[in-house]
């Protein structure tokens, strides 16, 4: 590795920023496709905010025949500089097959989880190291005891957007201080839900409007937001099927 005064004078090939992502989330495919932009022997800088790459990234690289060189503080809390230095002749060719490989693995991976009925309107709901509880299908009560599989859904993309947004944000440079994201669904006739008519209990619109607080570029800013939605695997589904609507508010 390199000291502090040799990590600073490098000069990087290419730099790219991993936001919050960890190697789980796509880091190291991320990684690995940047890493074909950078000559053998030259050097890539990740910018990270996951604590996790600090202890994952230095033995990565020994696996795959590259060098890590060290890291250094970024220029935002949380964020670190880390330098890798691209392995030559065969261990590039082994990751550009290992990177082919990766994303085909990626693209034929599989979400599982199991449900079981657990007591009167609820459902427990499994999921790798996760479980949570959901009611009935849909709810016009003010309260329960947990939330509607229709509540579960809008809740799902709210999230897919805000947290996406929030990472793509990051990875942009462009400094957000708070996100909020309201949700809003219709259905084309809730009565064909409860098997008082023959109509589509289908979603008819969801409408999301995030809210964001910065002092970025507004453009920027909205153009991020526009590659979220457009990259969001549920909002990307969801307009497929009803009329979707995604708005930003800049405040």
């Amino acid at each position: 590795m390199l000291g502090d005064a040799d990590l600073a004078a490098l000069v990087p090939d290419r730099v790219f920023d991993g936001g919050d992502l960890d190697c789980g989330s796509g880091l190291a495919l991320l990684i690995r496709e940047n890493m074909r932009e950078v000559p053998d022997g030259g050097v890539l800088e990740l910018r990270s905010r996951e604590r996790t790459v600090t202890d994952d990234l230095p033995p990565w690289c020994r696996m795959v025949g590259h060098e890590y060189l060290g890291r250094l503080p970024g220029r935002v809390a949380a964020e670190q500089r880390f330098f890798v230095r691209k392995g030559a002749g065969e261990a590039a060719a082994r990751e550009e097959q290992a990177l082919q490989a990766d994303k085909e693995r990626a693209r034929q991976y599989e979400w599982r989880l199991r449900a079981r009925s657990s007591g009167h309107l609820r459902t427990t709901v499994y999921c790798r190291n996760f479980q949570w509880h959901l009611g009935q299908p849909a709810s016009f009560e003010a309260k329960d005891e947990h939330p509607s599989a229709v509540e579960a859904l809008l809740g799902a993309v709210a999230a897919d957007l805000v947290t996406g947004f929030v990472t793509a944000c990051g990875q942009a440079q462009l400094a957000v201080d708070d996100v909020e994201l309201t949700a809003r669904g219709r259905l084309h006739d809730v009565l064909a839900h409860l098997g008082l008519a023959d109509g589509d209990p289908a979603f008819a619109a969801i409408e999301v409007k995030l809210f964001a607080s910065t002092f970025a570029d507004p453009e920027r800013v909205r153009a991020v937001w526009q590659e979220t939605v457009r990259r969001s695997p549920l909002a990307a589904t969801l307009a497929k099927a009803a009329d979707f609507s995604a708005r930003i508010a800049i405040v």
